[in-house]
């Protein structure tokens, strides 16, 4: 059996871990998941547009003819996301299945034990610095203290425009003085190809999202991703056993603070809190 981790210190306060019961009824709430802002058209559009080739929403990965049928998108949404499973039904409301979140959490936290107990070498990334950067960057703080090499991104990495640069160990994506949303692959691509040139070891754990974490999986690199309900193609990586772990969650909500009480249960599943 694993021996339980030293309790690290954190840049800011999160509240207490919740139990698994407490946890499902926060994210329900902050509509993290549940009955999420995701409309049902706009989750069958960017279905389809994937299926089409459209590859921005294949997020870096190589999926090729494979997810030609839209229906096929739709089953494994509803298989790993818990989108509703009916062809028919084209408008309205569409959920997260919070049961399927934490599920993911706990499979995640595995991954972050295990980069712990060998002191891996992590690179953290978020496409959505609006919603999910304290949440990278506090997991990162915690994996940091407890041995881990938190991986620095090298200088004057340009992508699509901007360039790649790093806050409390996460790697974004800044063009024009501001942090941009982005689902593009290109940045996670410049950061692994500037690793190489400068003979830095590429990570051995990736935690990210949207393209961030879909070129680093499709590069082979053991990657855990966190994608919303209109975003298929981390869902279908891992489907593939390309992705270790896809965290179904609205990747958005109205105020950072609420993915905290999913922070803490992820750092005390991982034995990274006290």
């Amino acid at each position: 059996m694993s021996q339980p981790l030293s309790p690290v210190p954190l840049a800011l306060p999160l509240p207490p871990a919740p139990s698994r019961a407490e946890l499902t009824s926060h994210l329900v709430r902050a509509r993290i998941a549940g009955d999420v802002a995701t409309p049902r058209e706009n989750n069958l559009s960017h279905y389809r547009k994937l299926a089409n080739g459209d590859r921005h929403y294949w997020l870096g990965l190589e999926l090729g003819e494979r997810w030609a049928d839209e229906q096929d998108v739709l089953a494994v949404m509803a298989e790993r996301c818990g989108v509703n499973d009916d062809p028919d039904y084209r408008s309205g409301q569409d959920t997260i299945d919070p049961e399927l979140t934490v599920a993911a959490l706990d499979r995640a936290a595995a991954e972050l034990r295990k980069a712990a107990e060998a002191h891996a070498r992590v690179l953290f990334a978020t496409g959505h610095p609006g919603a999910l950067l304290d949440m990278h960057g506090t997991l990162a703080t915690a994996l940091r203290s407890a041995g881990c090499d938190i991986v620095r991104t090298p200088l004057r990495v340009f992508a699509d425009e901007g360039v790649i640069v790093q806050f409390q160990g996460v790697a974004v994506y800044e063009r024009g003085a501001s942090l941009w949303h982005t689902h593009s692959p290109q940045p996670m691509a410049g950061v692994l190809l500037g690793l190489e040139q400068a003979g830095e070891p590429l990570p051995d754990l990736v935690v990210a999202d949207h393209g961030w974490a879909g070129r680093a999986a499709q590069q082979g690199l053991t990657t855990v991703g966190f994608a919303d309900c209109n975003d298929p193609a981390l869902f279908l990586g891992e489907a593939e056993g390309t992705l270790e772990v896809a965290v179904p969650l609205d990747d958005h909500v109205v105020d950072p603070r609420y993915y905290e009480p999913m922070t803490a249960y992820l750092l005390s599943a991982a034995g990274l809190a006290g």
